[in-house]
């Protein structure tokens, strides 16, 4: 792509055991293999277990890569103010433990040449190594999903694998910041539906071209999962878009 640039945004809250299994290291060296320009920015969402200090430490030998001290104000936070800091003209935001690798980066560019301003992975029918629980849940997610808010094109909001143009990302971020009043800050992990339903959500509202294609991914266990609690939280995400949307919130 003549002139393409890509910012790769990736949160972090408490990311030692990744970090320390390379996987920031593989981003970084996957980019640099590539022809294009880029930038990784890591943005620490308050890390308490001596991840802030690795990536910190990190980037003095490797200038591509950039890091942003953050509140402790949950995933949505750290990728909304990743987002808006990027300079490039596309924006992936990727999760770092690497579930879906960076190299599926590759499948998104032909779409973006044709035209696509939002590219989203889909882990629909590879949702390797997920247990039965997490399986179920996320259909039902996606059931109910359909019914509350729409998005019927949409099968998987929720892979952590998306990219936007950057006109996509001036439009849609500084609107997801300012209906949660610039993300307070809260405590422990937190990991909310909502937030890719409303970028998704918004970006159609706004006549953004979205394409859905699948994504390698495996299923990285961790503790900041709860099925039972994730999906009840989930469903009141759900309702307060709803909510949301017949007050004109999005508009």
């Amino acid at each position: 792509m003549n002139g393409f640039s890509l910012s790769v945004v990736i949160p972090s809250y408490n990311e030692m055991a990744n970090l320390q299994k390379g996987t920031l290291e593989k981003v970084k060296n996957y980019l640099e293999r590539q022809k294009y320009q880029y930038e990784i920015i890591v943005v620490d969402d308050g890390s308490d277990d001596g991840s802030r200090e690795f990536v910190k430490k990190y980037i003095k030998d490797h200038p591509s890569v950039k890091v942003i001290e953050n509140h402790h104000s949950g995933k949505a936070g750290a990728v909304t103010t990743g987002m808006l800091a990027a300079k490039n003209d596309y924006v992936l935001f990727a999760d770092m433990d690497q579930a879906t690798p960076i190299e599926e980066l590759e499948k998104f560019l032909p779409l973006l040449n044709k035209g696509y301003d939002v590219v989203i992975g889909s882990r629909s029918s590879r949702r390797k190594g997920a247990p039965l629980s997490r399986q179920i849940m996320s259909k039902a997610a996606i059931l109910l999903r359909s019914i509350i808010i729409g998005l019927p094109l949409i099968k998987d909001t929720q892979c952590g694998f998306k990219i936007f143009s950057k006109k996509a990302v001036q439009d849609i971020f500084p609107k997801i910041k300012s209906i949660h009043n610039n993300f307070k800050s809260i405590k422990g992990s937190s990991v909310t539906s909502g937030f890719d339903v409303e970028l998704l959500y918004i970006a159609s509202l706004y006549g953004y071209k979205i394409k859905e294609i699948p994504v390698d991914w495996l299923y990285v266990e961790t503790r900041r999962v709860s099925p039972l609690k994730d999906s009840i939280d989930g469903v009141i995400d759900l309702l307060q878009i709803r909510k949301k949307i017949m007050l004109g919130v999005y508009k």
